[in-house]
């Protein structure tokens, strides 16, 4: 496989590839997988898959799962329609640096994304390579929050606009999920910065360590959580691609965060998502 680094940090654009033979190759798989640990992102052109060939290859990663409010495909479970026109609903929002669903207790490993119609201009979407961010982390920020726990919440993104009754049920089947601030890739080793827009506070930060009065618990802890949220808003972490009619990305939702940009009304945008179950962040 040809791969062609975008940037220096992250992402590489796939040239002479398949992805509807790599769903049914055991090698090329091995070779696409090996490629995704590397380079974080992979981006390709000009692949007209079917959904049933998209399914397919997304399934060598592992089982797919739904989305509890954006719901998938009547005929593929897992295959979610995430199309913005200006009647989609407001709170169906991607343009927050975040990581896939870290809302679950286990988030989802990766996702194969690929567009089905979009602006000729606009609509490009943004990854941040988190282990960069943070390897490049202060030491004394990197000592600060060794061990430090966080919880990440559906109900307050996914759930804040709806009425009181189904928000709670929402909360009740999606209890928030306590995370390592910095976790660590099953695969590859890496430590990585693991807190983003669904993150609402430290669970372990309140201790005789971090805090002599008040003020650093309020707005100390979350003073520190914006500034680690902020990391992936970093221009030298990120890659940018531009989406043409049948381009596909391929992440690793484990070691980055992605924003997917809405600069592009009142035009149409038709994307197709298959999300891989993933495991416990450690």
């Amino acid at each position: 496989m040809d791969a062609r680094p975008l940037t220096c940090s992250i992402g590489a654009e796939l040239h002479g590839v398949d992805l509807a033979a790599v769903s049914r190759d055991d090698g090329l798989f091995a070779e696409l997988k090996s490629l995704l640990l590397e380079h974080k992102v992979l981006f390709f052109r000009d692949q007209d898959m079917s959904r049933a060939e998209h399914v397919a290859l997304a399934k060598r990663f592992g089982s797919l799962e739904d989305h509890p409010v954006v719901g998938s495909d009547p005929e593929y479970a897992g295959l979610v329609r995430i199309y913005k026109d200006l009647d989609s609903p407001a709170e169906h929002y991607e343009n927050a640096y975040h990581c896939d669903a870290t809302w679950r207790d286990n988030p989802p490993m990766g996702a194969i994304l690929r567009n089905i119609d979009g602006p000729e201009v606009g609509g490009d979407t943004i990854w941040v390579n988190m282990a960069l961010a943070y390897e490049r982390l202060p030491e004394r920020v990197k000592e600060q929050i060794d061990g430090l726990r966080a919880r990440h919440s559906i109900e307050a993104t996914f759930g804040a606009r709806m009425p009181l009754e189904q928000r709670l049920e929402l909360k009740e089947r999606f209890p928030d999920p306590e995370h390592p601030v910095v976790r660590t890739h099953p695969e590859t080793g890496e430590k990585i910065l693991f807190v983003n827009c669904f993150t609402t506070h430290f669970t372990n930060y309140h201790t005789p360590d971090n805090i002599r009065c008040g003020i650093d618990y309020a707005p100390g802890s979350s003073n520190l959580l914006n500034y680690l949220i902020s990391q992936a808003s970093i221009p030298e972490y990120q890659v940018r691609w531009r989406w043409t009619p049948n381009s596909v990305a391929i992440w690793d939702n484990r070691s980055t965060q992605h924003y997917a940009v809405q600069d592009y009304w009142p035009a149409v945008r038709k994307m197709e998502r298959a999300g891989i179950v993933g495991d416990r962040p450690f």
